[in-house]
């Protein structure tokens, strides 16, 4: 029998339960707004709003950006800004809960802070611009699309895990 401290006890492990909830507010989400899950959108227009406010002819010359935003486009009026909005609140009440609120790097001991930051900074670029590239995130992929059993979206879900292991077999002695 393993012993563990408080904060340890107040983790939601169970991963089933965990998935059967994710489970239910996906079907929800498509039930009250015809939308799956899925964030890239909402970045996308968080950022043509942020173009408008600094450089608004640039926003109406380029057909893409103004699909978002400019003129009388409200980048505002869709239903993934109030999720992009809702998800770091909902993190940040779920931790305050647990008393698990703190500011901290995870990271393994043969590896920097510094490294670990500019790590993330780069896997988040490269997240953010495969996500344009192949027209949605992940969680829009992987949960939305394999929800509706798209073959698209299980084959990406095999080639993202095949690719996260892969990888994994480089930088593991990093975590270890």
């Amino acid at each position: 029998m393993t012993t563990s401290t408080p904060t340890e006890q107040r983790r939601w492990e169970n991963p089933y339960v965990a998935g059967v909830l994710l489970g239910i507010v996906l079907f929800l989400v498509y039930l009250l707004t015809s939308h799956g899950l899925g964030a890239s959108g909402g970045i996308q227009r968080l950022v043509a709003w942020v173009v408008d406010q600094v450089n608004p002819e640039h926003v109406d010359q380029n057909s893409y950006l103004a699909t978002y935003a400019g003129g009388d486009t409200n980048p505002f009026n869709s239903w993934a800004i109030p999720m992009i909005i809702g998800v770091p609140i909902g993190g940040f009440l779920s931790a305050w809960r647990s008393k698990r609120l703190k500011i901290t790097t995870g990271k393994g001991p043969r590896i920097s802070t510094r490294t670990r930051w500019v790590f993330a900074l780069l896997g988040g670029i490269a997240m953010g611009f495969g996500a344009r590239l192949a027209r949605g995130c992940t969680s829009g992929i992987a949960l939305s699309g394999g929800a509706v059993l798209s073959v698209g979206a299980w084959a990406f879900m095999i080639a993202f895990f095949a690719g996260g292991y892969a990888l994994a077999y480089f930088v593991r002695r990093l975590w270890t």
